[in-house]
């Protein structure tokens, strides 16, 4: 398992580094277009942010009822746009590859707590507060965000900078909206099987790996950028040479398939 980890390591660098970037035609695109491609940006990253949709299906999971779901994901919402505008307004920001790590432990904290683990495991009657782990979650969440956000064009400090922070995180609402439709729709599907309870033992059992995994992506990648040295070379040559080994392999596949 270890080495097959190592094996596919590059490919989680290649994916990290372009997932945490910002491409010069993006940036270009920002300026000339205005607010609204700012939300349509924040709609994006949360439609394809695999890490924090993760998360709300955990959070979701067994929610039943709209006042319920309502309230949980009014407190993640409340949490992630705090920090996203706070901090991104104020120019606060950190490793992104260490933040998303506490995000991907997020993940596995809800599967764990969906599945019974602090009961299982400690003993305890009942889970740690739950709307209070999910705001605090949602801070997080909200920092991860805002590390993208800052490598945008937003301009000088002021009432135009503020209104792209916020057109930004209107559409990361808009985005999580729609991937909570599909979610609940989804579980609707299943929720009335009878193997149900099997389903969402596996269901959870699932996130915790896929937490796991991003984990070990995430400080894989911080390990690459925060000590290129160590692996051999600079940090510049490193990010090429992985971005090199990717190219040859898509390549080679190419060149099979003739």
């Amino acid at each position: 398992m270890f080495k097959f980890l190592l094996s596919i390591s590059p490919l989680f660098y290649t994916a990290n580094t372009l997932a945490h970037g910002i491409s010069e035609d993006a940036k270009r695109a920002m300026i000339e277009g205005g607010y609204l491609k700012y939300i349509i940006l924040g709609a994006e990253h949360m439609i394809t942010g695999y890490d924090h949709l993760l998360f709300l299906f955990g959070v979701i999971f067994f929610l039943k009822t709209f006042k319920d779901i309502v309230k949980f994901i009014s407190v993640f919402t409340v949490g992630h746009s705090i920090t996203l505008i706070f901090a991104t307004f104020m120019g606060i920001t950190a490793n992104y590859f260490l933040i998303d790590a506490v995000i991907a432990l997020s993940v596995c904290y809800k599967g764990f707590d969906n599945n019974n683990g602090f009961q299982s495991y400690f003993g305890v009657k009942k889970s740690p507060n739950l709307l209070g782990a999910v705001f605090v979650f949602g801070l997080i969440h909200g920092f991860g965000l805002s590390t993208r956000l800052q490598q945008l064009p937003l301009g000088e400090k002021g009432g135009e900078m503020l209104m792209r922070i916020i057109s930004f995180n209107v559409g990361v609402e808009v985005g999580q909206i729609v991937a909570l439709t599909i979610m609940l729709v989804l579980l609707r599907g299943i929720r009335n099987r009878e193997s149900f309870n099997r389903l969402s033992k596996v269901a959870n059992d699932g996130l915790i790996l896929a937490g796991v995994l991003l984990f070990l992506m995430q400080m894989h990648g911080y390990e690459h950028t925060s000590y290129p040295d160590d692996y051999g070379f600079s940090k510049d040559n490193h990010i090429h040479h992985h971005m090199d080994m990717e190219k040859q392999r898509t390549h080679e596949s190419k060149h099979d398939n003739l």
